[in-house]
């Protein structure tokens, strides 16, 4: 007995130190990534006045409820300057390929990178993006920013994106056609700030309609001018591009990108009650200069949350909200108990979200099931809210009757079907595997 322990010892520690090491060796080839927590003390900085180089480079009163916008920029520790010149050689290629006649105008210099950072009323960090500057030779006054696409900062912006796309391919639609762009996917940001949601979609996913939604103008200008956002984005409310044809430099940056991005100044309630798109992904990050998230977003009795349910798509339609979770609440309805651990306001909202968005008790039955979820995020007071119309969600017929009588049985016992799980960052290997239900 004593050598079939040490044997299975043996073999445990085997397969886990295989494991550790392969684990290890992709991680080690992992490309890196500027948006980890490790380069937060770069991408977040501390105040303008600080010895870390922080400046502002806009700043501005809002009349839409955002106090004073600003953007601060702080220095960035990557690229080298050694790659500079490969970026460089980028922007010549693509300025030949779109002005093949204008060739002996195509030399571009790299003037340097930047973290920069749209805050309200000098507190609240709203979004942080990385943009490169660079100009022509020929013409050393004509500085441009490009937002790098591919660098979501901030952890709550990975799980948005993480979380939604994850969820909305479990529900049977077909990403990888997307992400090939054979297949539209249809995409809503509410909130737009930086634009760095809105952008890496677009640019990550060729099949990705992207349309972003903001009422402040300033901060749409800031996202434009100090952000490095698409300016061929910006749409009129007739649904006609501000800009008639993009700019020279923006075909350089942006074509095959640019045209699928959508950048509207209105608000929100608004333009979902006169959309006419279905949407297959709905992303929701709106909070004010006093960082309130606005009751008209999460009211089940308001209009929004009801058009917001006719312009999901049926099968597999997904939201992402992004929510603080800060709040030190206690849920009177729950006798004086923490609500859940995120605080009453929290569970209002996803609350809300469930029973309009996903079913309500009086009327639900199991062939009409959603998914709805919420996902902590590791360092900051952010939690992930996710509610999906999806029905199948990726599970064999034999977890899906399982799933099914198990609601069966708790909706005839009158129990209350909970709606919300809190559920570890690695949520998209639950989802993958079938181990989120239908709650």
């Amino acid at each position: 007995m004593m050598m079939m322990l040490q044997t299975a010892r043996r073999r445990t520690y085997k397969i886990w130190n295989s494991r550790y090491l392969s684990s290890r060796i992709q991680y080690l080839h992992l490309p890196q990534d500027e948006g980890d927590w490790s380069y937060s003390s770069e991408w977040w900085g501390t105040d303008s006045s600080s010895p870390d180089g922080g400046h502002t480079v806009l700043r501005s009163n809002s009349d839409k409820g955002n106090g004073v916008v600003s953007v601060v920029a702080y220095p960035s520790s990557r690229p080298d300057a050694v790659e500079w010149t490969g970026v460089e050689k980028w922007l010549q290629q693509r300025f030949q390929e779109i002005q093949p006649q204008d060739e002996d105008d195509a030399d571009f210099k790299v003037l340097g990178y930047q973290w920069r950072v749209l805050r309200f009323n000098d507190i609240t960090r709203q979004s942080a993006v990385k943009i490169m500057a660079a100009c022509k030779k020929s013409d050393p006054g004509s500085v441009f920013f490009m937002q790098q696409p591919h660098i979501l900062a901030v952890p709550y912006m990975k799980s948005m994106a993480t979380v939604g796309l994850t969820t909305v391919a479990s529900c049977n639609f077909d990403l990888m056609g997307a992400v090939s762009g054979r297949k539209p996917m249809h995409v809503l940001c509410i909130g737009h700030g930086g634009g760095t949601l809105p952008l890496f979609l677009a640019s990550k996913i060729p099949g990705a309609i992207v349309h972003s939604v903001e009422i402040d103008p300033l901060v749409v200008s800031a996202s434009i001018q100090a952000m490095g956002f698409p300016a061929f984005s910006m749409m009129r409310p007739s649904g006609e591009r501000v800009l008639p044809r993009p700019e020279v430099i923006d075909e350089v940056l942006w074509k095959g990108t640019h045209e699928r991005l959508s950048l509207y100044e209105c608000d929100a309630e608004n333009f979902i009650q006169n959309s006419t798109t279905l949407y297959d992904l709905v992303f929701i990050d709106a909070y004010d200069g006093d960082d309130i998230f606005p009751r008209k977003f999460w009211d089940p009795n308001g209009p929004f949350l009801e058009a917001l349910k006719n312009r999901l798509h049926p099968q597999h339609g997904t939201v992402v909200v992004n929510l603080h979770s800060d709040a030190d609440f206690f849920d009177q309805e729950r006798n004086g108990s923490p609500s859940s651990g995120v605080g009453k306001y929290v569970s209002k909202v996803c609350r809300a979200y469930k029973d309009v968005l996903g079913w309500n008790g009086s009327s639900f039955h199991v062939n009409d099931s959603g998914l709805g979820f919420i996902v902590s995020v590791p360092w900051l007071c952010n939690t992930s809210l996710v509610v999906c119309r999806g029905r199948g969600l990726g599970l064999d017929n034999d977890v899906k009757r399982s799933r099914d009588s198990v609601l069966e049985r708790l909706l005839s016992k009158s129990c209350e079907v909970e709606s919300i799980l809190s559920l570890p960052y690695c949520c998209l290997e639950y989802i993958k595997r079938g181990f989120i239900l239908v709650y």
